[in-house]
């Protein structure tokens, strides 16, 4: 398998397929490490058999690779062996039935509005800080993945109408609304954002030197933040989207709108966030249902 075909199987996946450039990377060393294998073989792709890409697997899964691993890794190749039949480059599909373990679905953990209370609620007048605390409101408020937030544009914004525009995975876009108390930490921030921004930076959301802020500032600033609010949980970005979900779930449990919300193409991802709070459910189910409600024991 030459690394030229490689190439431009993942420059087909940039460009045509649209996807984020964490994917093709991830993508990018799987097949490299496909390719060191069969090349220690003394094989090509062009040649490669099912019993290769199974014993490849197999070798990664001997390894301690994690399901959801393997299950990307097989779907690079996957990709990749179409991608050499549709190009003339090969005469067969040696993955195209294989299949990788199954991962167990792990339940996201969850932030207690208080605990988000207690995040959000330290105020300073710092320029950075104003910037992290507009983020972070926004984040919860809208439920925007990290890459989502890092790569907003001022004109995706519309704070008037309550809404801002998404590019998410697979580059779509959605609207989504923006609560009252995301608005007025981005207004402060968009006041305190014109003593850092460069000169014709387009990005919401910049760092101490006027360009756009990215995902490894941001995580660190949070940490930051959770340490100096006194809360004793690991957190991380993408916990402020889980809350968002499970909290506007249980408030309205309107699945498809959280959804929506979420950007999420197959609303089994959504489904997810219907198992966080079962006790929760339960007792609604005890409380409404009439064959549910316990009927007073007579005196």
């Amino acid at each position: 398998m030459s690394e030229s075909a490689v190439e431009a199987y993942l420059d087909a996946l940039s460009g045509q397929r649209q996807y984020s450039p964490h994917s093709v990377a991830a993508y990018r060393r799987d097949l490299l490490l496909y390719q060191a294998f069969l090349d220690a073989r003394g094989r090509t792709a062009a040649v490669a058999t099912a019993q290769d890409v199974r014993e490849f697997i197999a070798g990664e899964h001997r390894k301690g690779r994690s399901a959801t691993t393997l299950q990307r890794r097989l779907s690079a190749i996957r990709g990749f062996h179409h991608f050499l039949l549709a190009e003339g480059l090969a005469t067969q599909h040696p993955a195209l039935d294989l299949r990788a373990p199954k991962s167990q679905r792990r339940l996201p953990e969850v932030l207690a509005p208080e605990q988000l209370g207690q995040l959000l609620a330290k105020r300073k007048d710092d320029p950075l800080a104003v910037r992290d605390r507009a983020m972070f409101e926004l984040m919860y408020s809208s439920g925007l993945r990290l890459a989502e937030s890092v790569t907003l544009d001022l004109i995706d914004l519309d704070l008037g109408g309550g809404m801002v525009r998404v590019i998410g995975k697979g580059r779509k876009t959605r609207d989504v609304p923006v609560g009252r108390q995301a608005r007025a930490a981005l207004v402060d921030w968009l006041r305190a954002r014109a003593e850092l921004a460069a000169p014709g930076e387009r990005a919401v959301f910049v760092g101490r030197g006027g360009k756009r802020l990215g995902e490894r500032a941001v995580q660190q600033r949070l940490t930051r933040l959770a340490r100096e609010s006194g809360l004793d949980v690991p957190l991380h970005p993408h916990l402020l989207r889980h809350a968002f979900a499970s909290h506007m779930l249980e408030s309205s449990g309107d699945l498809r709108a959280v959804q929506e919300l979420l950007g999420h193409a197959n609303i089994s991802t959504t489904q997810v966030y219907t198992h966080l709070d079962f006790q929760h459910l339960s007792s609604v189910y005890d409380q409404a249902h009439p064959r549910a409600r316990r009927r007073k024991t007579p005196e």
